[in-house]
């Protein structure tokens, strides 16, 4: 199954990935970086070329911008601790999801590519999720907006 999976966007985790391990159904996200919002400090209005020209990208990670720059700036801590870069750790945690098989990366230089095979490497610790996943706040859930 192709879903949407990254530290900004969660809602997978509510059903789809436990029906997918259930069932045998191998999970390859797509966006783990959240169109490379993970892998640089947090701006509002992401000046790169394409946040530009993205639409669909453009309808994605607007809804809860105080948490987002909250998660955004956890994985630039952790980043910065271990001297790797912040797409290395965003990656990382996405293979903690066991019913993740391999995550969707689009590469367009080599250095996106050393750092999804870098991410294979880096083991979180417990702390290290906690915080990265602490400040995600669940979508259209009643109680959770």
């Amino acid at each position: 199954m192709q879903n949407h999976l990254n530290l900004l966007y969660r809602e997978e985790e509510r059903e789809m990935l436990g029906l997918c391990l259930e069932e045998g159904i191998g999970v390859i996200p797509w966006s783990p970086l959240a169109r490379g919002r993970l892998a640089r400090e947090y701006t509002e209005d992401a000046p790169t070329k394409r946040a530009d020209t993205d639409q669909f990208g453009k309808t994605l990670y607007k809804e809860q911008p105080e948490a987002e720059r909250a998660i955004i700036d956890a994985v630039g801590r952790i980043a910065e601790a271990r001297g790797v870069p912040r797409a290395q750790i965003a990656l990382a945690w996405v293979l903690t999801r066991t019913a993740v098989s391999a995550p969707i990366v689009g590469a367009s230089k080599m250095a996106h590519l050393d750092d999804a095979i870098a991410a294979l490497s880096i083991k979180l610790t417990a702390e290290e999720i906690g915080e990265l996943e602490r400040p995600y706040r669940p979508r259209g859930v009643a109680g959770f907006a």
